[in-house]
């Protein structure tokens, strides 16, 4: 049901967006600190709603559908404003393309195997893209004025950040890799006898 608490957790991260976009098109510390806690809140969210779905046996068709478009739709609107606001290094610009790209191969295969009621599990090694991904996310979002604004001024936030955005999309090579074969498999299917006998 649509007010389940894992659906209303998984809508509250569409939620949280504009917000997102609005604080973060400031281009203040304190505006990109509230950022920070805003995406932070919207990424916990992606553990909780699941977690609670399976623990209260509430999963359903409408969750399944809505949690990966709100993953894509947070991931996609941080990334677009991260580069928007210049707040990505031209070197960091490079997994944020990867990572963009990765997200649009995934959603298509998802579509075409639904029509042909395949599912598409996520792996292990694509929850741990996913949480190295929130994490790059969240340090580039913070970024280093709102370490100077907590007192952390020495610590170089952006370049962290930056750096688990490389490692997010090393990862994201060999998940989309993965998916891309399974998906390329089932679209092939078995070979069916021609009605001359010959296989095609």
């Amino acid at each position: 049901m649509l007010t389940d608490l894992p659906n209303l957790l998984t809508l509250s991260r569409i939620a949280a967006i504009p917000l997102l976009v609005v604080l973060l098109a400031l281009r203040l510390p304190w505006a990109d600190l509230a950022a920070t806690i805003v995406f932070a809140a919207a990424a916990i969210t992606d553990y909780f709603d699941g977690w609670l779905a399976r623990h209260w046996r509430q999963m359903s068709d409408f969750g399944r559908m809505l949690d990966p478009i709100a993953d894509k739709l947070l991931v996609g609107a941080a990334l677009m404003m991260l580069v928007g606001t210049n707040r990505l290094s031209r070197f960091g610009l490079y997994p944020a393309i990867v990572i963009m790209l990765r997200e649009i191969l995934v959603s298509g295969l998802r579509e075409y195997l639904a029509e042909t009621h395949v599912g598409l599990p996520v792996t292990r090694l694509a929850k741990w893209k996913t949480g190295l991904q929130l994490a790059a996310l969240g340090a580039l979002i913070a970024g280093n004025d709102s370490a100077r604004l907590l007192g952390f001024g020495f610590v170089p936030v952006a370049v962290i950040g930056e750096t688990l955005l490389w490692l997010a999309a090393v990862l994201t090579l060999f998940t989309g890799w993965d998916y891309l074969t399974a998906g390329l498999r089932h679209a092939a299917g078995p070979e069916t006898p021609a009605p001359g006998g010959e296989r095609r």
